[in-house]
């Protein structure tokens, strides 16, 4: 029976909030520049082929695991397990390391363009600085959020939905423009430039796309406050794809008339969107004033996300998974309850990830490849949805549910496949550099630092807990004693010194060089810690 007590969500509401997580302005212009007017048939294959089901899956199990709050980790810790669940958390914590930093880096962009009112910010900034400048726009934010954390988070929501207003005004203007005889940049648009090639290089955008539209995990545990999710739940859903439809595909579209598809500016994931609503507001003759609105929306819609994100996942990663897989030092906290020692870990693997791009050729380099490297990781996580799909329906006896997607299992595990399989492959092809000339000496020094980054962020989570496991059998409750400690901080800091000093040089064969220092250094490491010294005496 209905409780009259309990606030029920409409699915309107419910459309609307999964909107606001999906797809975003940036999300259009990343995009543009990867596949040009074609973008414009991959938005209709995806959203027809992909978001759809992805959505409804989403929903199912939502519904499933609603005791649970219908976490990402929760599903698949309920169907596989505790550990599968701590690796579903620490590599949902791992995917939000490039989002941050590229987050930080966007914010610094933002105050760029409000200051100067141009873009020659990449024209004057070292990519030391770029990275320099990120770090203290980290450092402001972990204050920030130590302080205002309810408040960020409210900005947070404002600053979202203000965002994706300016996205809907973007394309309602571009309208209004051509409606009063404006003129379209990209001529001429032909069913040949619509359709996409579907070459090695557009399988290596695919991730991006992926990561445009990603994020509906996040409305799942809502699917338990409507008051008939069988009916209400594919309406939000469907709403959800229109809404998504409309502005993708003529979000797109509307680009198209600002810029010439053919000849895009090298620095449109970069600058792009700022570029859109300049050109916007001088075609209505209003100068910069749109431009100015979004560059303050931007930086506050980013650093509140930011300031949220970096408590969010970290409390995430330590209280979702407990003591059994996380060192006991990464769970220490402050008296106001801040995980601290979490903090500088994610500060620690983002400074590192920033490192990897410093010698590339430009700033405008470090951002493209900061972004790409979520169309890597981002899909990467997304498969667990699919995954944890698949299980359910494997054993549906054992898990029931309030909404059904596709009451045939069968029928329902080949579209889990179906969308198993694109991600994990969009995943896999988009370690392959882009905006880059292909099997050029910057190519090949993305291609490693994407193996080095991914390696990495997924590695640290197979070895902590092992480190776990030593805390338990060391008499004094440490992974390590202090001389290992120092051995390997050393060992790591000298390893990495050498690949970037290597990476920052013009030496013959320095790929190599990399991969012979890296190498030695992992060798020197494990000859450091391997063997534990204050093993817990065993009362026989």
């Amino acid at each position: 029976m209905e409780d009259p007590r309990k606030k029920y969500i409409n699915w309107p509401t419910l459309a609307l909030m999964g909107f606001v997580t999906v797809v975003g302005f940036d999300d259009l212009i990343y995009n543009f520049q990867n596949q040009g007017l074609s973008v414009i048939v991959s938005w209709i294959l995806m959203i027809v082929l992909y978001v759809v089901p992805y959505s409804m899956m989403v929903g199912h199990l939502g519904s499933v695991f609603n005791h649970e709050t219908g976490g990402l980790s929760s599903w698949v810790r309920g169907t596989n397990g505790d550990f599968m669940g701590y690796l579903t958390a620490w590599t949902h914590w791992a995917a939000s390391i490039p989002y941050i930093v590229d987050t930080a880096n966007t914010i610094v962009i933002g105050i760029g363009w409000l200051i100067k009112g141009n873009a020659n910010l990449q024209d004057q900034l070292s990519n030391s600085g770029f990275a320099l400048l990120t770090l203290v726009v980290f450092v402001v934010f972990i204050y920030v959020q130590s302080k205002f954390q309810n408040s960020m988070e409210f900005l947070s929501k404002v600053g979202g939905i203000a965002m994706f207003s300016m996205a809907v005004l973007f394309v309602i203007m571009t309208f209004a423009a051509l409606s009063m005889g404006g003129h379209i940049e990209t001529e001429p648009i032909t069913a040949k430039a619509l359709m996409p090639k579907f070459d090695f290089h557009y399988l290596t955008t695919i991730g991006l796309l992926i990561y445009g539209i990603n994020g509906a995990e996040s409305i799942a545990p809502f699917i338990t406050k409507m008051r008939n999710p069988q009916k209400e739940f594919p309406k939000a859903m469907i709403m959800l794809a229109v809404m998504t439809g409309f502005l993708t595909i003529f979000g797109s579209f509307s680009l198209s008339v600002f810029f010439n598809a053919y000849h895009l500016p090298a620095d449109l994931k970069m600058n792009g969107s700022y570029y859109a609503f300049q050109a916007l507001g001088q075609h209505f003759h209003l100068g910069n004033i749109f431009m100015y609105i979004f560059a303050i929306t931007e930086i506050l819609y980013l650093s509140a996300l930011l300031a949220v994100l970096l408590d969010a996942m970290t409390r995430m990663l330590i209280s979702d998974t407990g003591s059994k897989y996380i060192p006991k030092v990464l769970q220490k906290t402050t008296d106001s309850g801040l995980p601290i020692n979490g903090y500088l870990l994610t500060c620690g693997l983002s400074a590192f990830i920033m490192m990897l791009g410093i010698f590339l050729p430009s700033m405008l380099d470090v951002f493209d490849w900061l972004l790409n490297l979520n169309g890597i990781i981002s899909p990467g996580v997304t498969c667990w949805v699919f995954f944890a799909f698949i299980q359910v329906r494997k054993r549906n006896s054992e898990f029931p549910s309030d909404y059904v997607f596709i009451k045939n299992d069968k029928m329902a595990q080949a579209i889990g496949w179906w969308c198993l399989i694109i991600t994990l492959s969009a995943t896999i092809f988009g370690i392959g550099p882009k905006d880059v000339p292909s099997m050029s000496s910057t190519w090949w020094y993305e291609l490693i630092i994407n193996i080095v980054a991914i390696a990495s962020l997924v590695g640290l989570g197979a070895i902590l807990p092992y480190l776990a496991k030593r805390e338990v059998r060391s008499n004094k409750g440490s992974a390590f004693t202090q001389k290992q400690w120092i051995a390997i901080s050393i060992v790591l800091l000298v390893t990495i010194v050498g690949d970037l000093y290597i990476g920052g040089t013009h030496v013959k064969n320095s790929n190599w060089l990399m991969i012979l220092i890296t190498a030695i250094g992992v060798t020197l490491i494990y000859i450091c810690g391997h063997k534990q010294h204050d093993l817990k005496e065993v009362n026989i």
